[in-house]
């Protein structure tokens, strides 16, 4: 799967009970329009579900169905071997160093 479909679908199973459209462009820091076109391909793939809220039929939730939850687990468990794989060598001081790095890049605090 590619980097942005494992990210929606990450962020899904974060928020099991589904959330909106918005909330999930939020919380990936892309555009609607990018959102929507991960969302698109997913859907078709039987992976995520779209439901109109009934408070206000503009709002749109998303949410992963059974099969994108399994897939999503397997994902995530290789993603898990992976990183277990390349960093299970480093120290914890070094992880901590290269934190601290890395937001320093990114100009986080």
């Amino acid at each position: 799967t590619t980097l942005p479909r494992f990210d929606v679908m990450a962020a899904l199973y974060r928020r099991q009970a589904g959330i909106t459209m918005s909330e999930l462009s939020r919380m990936l820091l892309v555009s609607n329009g990018n959102a929507t076109t991960v969302v698109d391909r997913l859907e078709n793939d039987g992976l995520v579900r779209r439901t109109q809220s009934d408070a206000d039929r503009r709002t749109v939730f998303v949410a992963l169905t059974s099969a994108g939850l399994a897939q999503f687990e397997t994902l995530a468990a290789e993603h898990e071997r992976e990183l277990t794989r390349v960093f299970g060598n480093v120290s914890e001081a070094d992880l901590d160093t290269m934190t601290d790095i890395l937001k320093r890049m990114g100009g986080a605090k």
